[in-house]
């Protein structure tokens, strides 16, 4: 049993407005219970002209009269009055390393991340043939209206019509990198905080660094070894990062090295093996931390990049040159063990790498959501999954590095 103050039977005269917003079934319901406007008004307490007020949107009934009209029809409240999803269009910006906006010819599904002032729209498409049926978009980019204009004026800047929630769509969180762990610190982020999440955008360290330089995403992962100290991301950051406005914090220590297929039927025990003709390479793209590496190896060697068959075959993730591994359709490239490990593959390790964030400080501040993003990394029970998926080592989460410092 509960109880309601009832003080009136409507609400101020509903506006235009107002109307648009509410789906009102209480006329249907109530002709499909066989009832008649004097009898449904008797049963909830209020007069026959506030049931015909509100079934002709006239107006809207206070919460108590809510409740009494749907304990009369047998049914919930939300049977009776729902919202109505708003459209709300806004215009983003194109992200820069997506395909080109020009080939839009219908609603293109997009994910929108606010960075800073901005509205930054790209392709859910891009976030790989997986990811593309179990993300859900946050709208629709529209076609340019005139396409001549856009050939002669190439702009960036797209209209995008919202599927959720604006406020929602301001609280995720774009990552910029190649770790696809990223993804499940966003499902730990979403149990903190359920309207917070994180979009992962597969990238090699280069390109995620200067996506962030851009102002295009709020984290970028990065790993890249110096050939001359051996120590990882520093020395890179310094030669690509202006200022102190950044924050470094490590993630994990990868493994790297050579994928090879299950067993290594080919007897490839180093770079030294990728020239001979019978070896097939699947590479990163150049930027990439795992091409980097390659390139300091074969360097090392004295090998000619363009005596391996298959150095200019490139594949876009750790997960995509693994999987090709494992289809037959490559017999070696350059990545990280814990990629080796998912697809049962054969590995043989080059080197240990620190894998780092680096966050604008300013994000700290305007945005909700990365600090709790930071702390789930160095919780304890996001480190055990990790750990537990193979490849990854966990003690250094959560160190920050300095800069500046030499």
């Amino acid at each position: 049993m509960y109880y309601v103050i009832f003080r009136s039977a409507m609400t101020k005269h509903v506006s235009a407005d107002d109307s648009q917003l509410v789906e009102n079934l209480l006329s249907q319901l109530r002709q499909a219970k066989g009832l008649s406007r004097v009898e449904l008004a008797a049963q909830a307490g209020i007069t026959r002209q506030a049931v015909h007020a509100i079934e002709t949107n006239q107006y809207l009934p206070t919460t108590a009269v809510a409740l009494r009209l749907a304990q009369a029809l047998g049914c919930r409240v939300e049977d009776l009055f729902r919202l109505l999803p708003q459209e709300e269009i806004v215009e983003g910006e194109w992200f820069t390393a997506a395909a080109p906006l020009h080939v839009l010819q219908s609603p293109t599904r997009v994910k929108v991340a606010r960075v800073g002032a901005r509205f930054i729209v790209r392709p859910v498409a891009e976030l790989g043939e997986v990811m593309n049926y179990a993300v859900p978009a946050d709208g629709f980019a529209l076609p340019n209206a005139h396409p001549s204009q856009r050939s002669q004026h190439p702009s960036r800047h797209v209209q995008v019509r919202l599927l959720r929630n604006r406020r929602v769509i301001e609280q995720e969180i774009a990552v910029a990198g190649c770790d696809p762990s990223v993804f499940l610190a966003g499902d730990y982020l979403r149990r903190q905080k359920e309207d917070c999440t994180v979009v992962g955008w597969t990238l090699g360290s280069a390109a995620a660094i200067d996506a962030l330089k851009r102002g295009e995403v709020h984290v970028a992962g990065v790993h890249v070894v110096d050939a001359q100290s051996g120590e990882s991301n520093l020395p890179y950051l310094r030669r690509h990062l202006k200022g102190n406005e950044y924050l470094i914090i490590t993630f994990a220590v990868w493994e790297e090295g050579l994928l090879v297929a299950p067993g290594n039927p080919k007897t490839i025990r180093g770079v030294e093996d990728l020239v001979r003709a019978d070896i097939r390479l699947i590479n990163r793209e150049a930027g990439a931390g795992a091409r980097l590496l390659l390139d300091q190896q074969l360097a090392s060697a004295g090998i000619a990049p363009g005596t391996i068959l298959g150095y200019d075959r490139i594949g876009r993730s750790h997960f995509q040159v693994a999987r090709t591994i494992a289809e037959g359709h490559a017999d070696a490239a350059v990545g990280v063990r814990a990629a080796a490990n998912l697809f049962g593959l054969g590995f043989l390790p080059l080197q240990r790498a620190r894998y780092d964030f680096v966050v604008p400080k300013a994000h700290l501040n305007d945005h909700p959501g990365i600090e709790a993003f930071l702390n789930i990394l160095v919780s304890r029970s996001f480190r055990s999954e990790i750990d537990a998926l193979g490849g990854y080592d966990m003690s250094e989460t959560g160190t920050v590095r300095d800069l500046r410092g030499h």
